[in-house]
């Protein structure tokens, strides 16, 4: 099954974000696509303290990403994060993410993320299920 929405989330480069250099270090864009799928969750109602924090102690771990850095951002720029579900599984969430700069990719990244539950597989509950899926 496949899921239809786009996330987009803004993000201004910062001086922490850089090397000595300006251009972003290459694990900050690590926390730039967590803080993408993040949101792109948050937005759909579905919020990963309360999953954790609830009975079943849900968590959302990421299993296989493939990047590819294409082009550097620099300190000052304003890029977006741009997340797509684009598979979803019995317990995990294929998703593809991008960085764009003014149109310009500068780094695709494929994400597999398991929901784990007391360090093993759970499957999606029927209503993650439906929010993921969307319209």
């Amino acid at each position: 099954m496949t899921a239809r929405r786009a996330h987009l989330l803004p993000i201004r480069i910062y001086y922490e974000d850089t090397d000595f250099s300006g251009v972003v270090y290459h694990a900050s864009y690590l926390r730039f696509l967590e803080r993408g799928r993040t949101e792109m969750l948050r937005d759909l109602g579905v919020h990963q303290a309360a999953l954790h924090g609830d009975e079943q102690a849900l968590a959302f771990a990421v299993r296989r990403m493939v990047i590819d850095w294409l082009k550097p951002a620099k300190m000052d720029d304003f890029v977006h994060v741009e997340t797509r579900v684009s598979e979803i599984r019995g317990a995990s969430l294929a998703l593809s993410q991008r960085i764009v700069l003014d149109g310009t990719v500068l780094l695709t990244a494929d994400v597999l993320v398991a929901l784990v539950q007391n360090g093993k597989p759970a499957r999606l509950t029927p209503a993650l299920r439906e929010k993921l899926v969307g319209e």
